[in-house]
C-alpha cells in the first residue's frame, strides 16, 4: 500500500478534487472517521476541537455522521476564509444537533470542555499546517491529560506529515489516528510512531492514480505492508515441490565465540519453509551446530585453507539456490577471504548480516547491481555507510544515498525498519520491542535466505521477511510480556502468517 509525504498528498488531494470535488472528499472523510469511531464509542460524549483549516473541517463532517449516535459537540476555531468544503460540513453538523461552541481560551476551559467526555476528537491541525503548537498547548495538553481516549484526524497535532518530527512545545498523543486517503510516512516513523496509536487509512475516494501524478520527479514511492498483500506475497509451495525445490538455502554462520547465531539463522530459514538448509560453519563451532541441529545438514569450513574452502563452498552453490552469510562468524582474516571468495565467485542471490559486513565494507564493488540484500542495525550502517553515526530525522535520506551509492539493496534495522533498492522505500510496520534481544537478527537472515531461495527478489525477500519477522515478534510478546529470546521467533512463524485483520468497515484498512 503507498504512503506519501506532506507534498504529494497535498497534490493528490488537490488532483483528487478535480475529480469529485472538495465538498465531496471532506463528507467522505467524514464518513470514514465516523465508521472507525463507531466500533470504539456506543455511546457517551464525543468532544471535538476543530482548528481552523480544513482538518477541522473535517472534525465537523465526522460530527454529522456521529451525532445520529453518541452526543457530539464541536470546539471550534474561527477561520476568517473557510473553504467550501468546510462550511459545508459545518452547516450539516448543526443541522444533526451537533453543538458548536468557541475554542477553549485556557487550560482551565479545556478542562471543563473535557468534562464527561468518553471520546476525543482531535482536528485541530492537518497535514499543511506550520508544525509549531504554541497556540494550541493548552488544549493539546489537556485532552493527554483527560484520561480520554483520543481519535487524531488524519494526523496526531503536533506530528510532522513527512518526516515525523514532534512539535514544539507539545503534541497529541493519539488511541487512535484516522489517516485520509493514504497514510502519511511521518506516521511510520521514529518518534511520531509512539504518538499514532491504531492506525488506519480511510478511503475518501484519492486513486493510486492521484497518487503517482503526484510523486515528484526522482523521489522514491513509499510503501508499506498491511496483513493481506503479505499473505498474497508469501510464497506457497507447489504440490509437486521436492525438498530442493521448496527452498535450499546455504548459510555461512558460525565460530566457536559464537555458534548459537548460526543455529538461530539455521532455524529461521527452516520455519520459513525452506525445504534443505545447508550450514557451513568453521570447524570449531560444527561439533556444537550438529548437536543442536537435527533437520539440517552441517558442513566444515577450513579456515586454515582459504582456497579449498571457497572451493568447497562454491561446491555447495551448485545445490542450492540462495546464500545467507555472517550471523555469528569469525573477524580474523582468512574468514574474511573465504567470504570475499565466495561472493567473487557466485552470482547467487546473498543475504549478508552481522560479522560479515567487518568483511566486506571495503568491497562493497562485488555487490553492486546483483541479488543482493544487506541486513544492517544503525551501528552496523554508520560503519557501512563511511559517513558515520545517522543524525535523527535523517535515517531515509542516509539510507537512499548509500543505496544509490552502491546500488546494493538494504535493510536498515530499526523501530521503523526501511527497506530500499534504489526505486521504492518500503516501510516495515509489524514489530515491537520484545524483538530487542540478542539473536533475532540472525532470526531474520535465514528467514530472507528462504525467500531469496523461493524466488523472491531482493527487495521482496527483504520487506516480507521483515514483516513477518515483526509479526512473529508481536506474537511472542502477547505470549510473554518479559523474557522472549530469539528462539521462541521460528516456532511462531506459521501463526505469524495467518494473522486475522481486526474486523472494520471495508473502506477502512489496518496499518497498526
Amino acid at each position: 500500500m503507498r504512503v506519501v509525504d506532506a507534498p504529494t498528498m497535498q497534490a493528490a488531494d488537490a488532483h483528487a478534487m478535480t475529480r469529485i470535488g472538495n465538498v465531496e472528499l471532506m463528507r467522505r472523510a467524514g464518513i470514514g472517521i465516523a465508521e472507525a469511531i463507531r466500533e470504539r464509542c456506543l455511546g457517551g460524549k464525543v468532544v471535538t476541537f476543530a482548528g481552523p483549516g480544513n482538518n477541522g473541517g473535517d472534525a465537523f463532517a465526522a460530527c454529522a455522521e456521529l451525532a445520529d449516535q453518541v452526543d457530539c459537540v464541536v470546539y471550534a476555531q474561527t477561520t476568517p476564509h473557510p473553504s467550501t468544503a468546510r462550511n459545508d460540513a459545518e452547516r450539516r453538523a448543526r443541522e444533526a444537533g451537533v453543538h458548536i461552541a468557541p475554542f477553549p481560551a485556557d487550560r482551565e476551559a479545556a478542562d471543563a470542555a473535557l468534562a464527561h467526555a468518553t471520546m476525543i476528537l482531535d482536528g485541530i491541525l492537518g497535514v499543511g499546517a506550520r508544525n509549531d503548537t504554541t497556540s494550541f498547548a493548552h488544549v493539546i495538553d489537556a485532552c493527554n491529560s483527560s484520561g480520554v481516549p483520543i481519535c487524531a484526524l488524519d494526523l496526531p497535532t503536533g506530528v510532522d506529515a513527512t518526516t515525523g518530527e514532534i512539535a514544539a512545545p507539545t503534541a497529541i498523543c493519539a488511541t487512535l489516528t484516522v489517516s485520509l486517503g493514504a497514510a502519511k510516512l511521518g506516521l511510520l516513523l521514529e518518534a511520531s510512531r509512539a504518538l499514532v496509536g491504531e492506525l488506519f487509512v480511510a478511503d475518501i475516494g484519492i486513486s493510486d492514480g492521484d497518487i503517482v501524478a503526484s510523486i515528484p520527479a526522482h523521489t522514491p514511492a513509499y510503501h508499506v505492508l498491511i496483513p493481506s498483500e503479505f499473505r498474497n506475497a508469501l510464497p506457497t509451495r507447489a504440490t509437486q515441490s521436492d525438498k530442493r525445490i521448496s527452498g535450499a538455502p546455504l548459510i555461512v554462520a558460525g565460530s566457536a565465540q559464537f555458534p548459537g547465531a548460526a543455529v538461530l539463522c539455521a532455524r529461521g530459514a527452516a520455519r520459513a519453509g525452506a525445504g534443505y538448509v545447508t550450514i557451513a560453519t568453521p570447524a570449531a563451532s560444527a561439533s556444537i551446530l550438529r548437536t543442536h541441529l537435527i533437520e539440517q545438514v552441517v558442513v566444515s569450513i577450513d579456515e586454515e585453507n582459504i582456497e579449498k574452502s571457497i572451493e568447497e563452498l562454491v561446491d555447495l552453490t551448485r545445490h542450492v539456490q540462495a546464500i545467507g552469510i555472517g550471523p555469528g562468524l569469525g573477524l580474523g582474516p582468512n574468514i574474511a577471504a573465504i567470504v570475499r571468495g565466495l561472493i567473487e565467485r557466485t552470482t547467487m542471490p546473498i543475504v549478508i548480516d552481522a560479522s560479515a559486513f567487518a568483511h566486506i565494507s571495503k568491497h562493497l564493488e562485488l555487490l553492486r547491481n546483483r541479488p543482493c540484500v544487506l541486513t544492517p542495525h544503525e551501528s552496523e550502517f554508520a560503519r557501512l555507510s563511511g559517513k558515520g553515526t545517522i543524525q535523527p530525522g535523517t535515517r531515509i535520506e542516509r539510507l537512499r544515498e548509500f543505496v544509490d551509492r552502491t546500488g546494493i539493496t538494504t535493510l536498515l534495522k530499526g523501530n521503523a525498519t526501511l527497506i530500499y533498492d534504489g526505486n521504492d522505500m518500503h516501510i516495515n510496520t509489524s514489530g515491537t520491542n520484545a524483538l530487542a534481544t540478542a539473536g533475532t537478527g540472525d532470526v531474520l537472515t535465514g528467514m530472507i535466505s528462504t525467500l531469496l531461495a523461493q524466488g523472491l527478489k531482493p527487495i521482496d525477500a527483504a520487506r516480507i521477511g521483515a514483516f513477518w519477522h515483526g509479526q512473529a515478534g508481536q506474537l511472542a510478546g502477547q505470549q510473554r510480556q518479559i523474557g522472549v529470546i530469539a528462539g521462541d521467533l521460528p516456532e511462531l512463524f506459521a501463526q505469524a502468517a495467518f494473522i486475522e485483520e481486526t474486523r472494520l468497515h471495508a473502506m477502512l484498512t489496518k496499518i497498526f
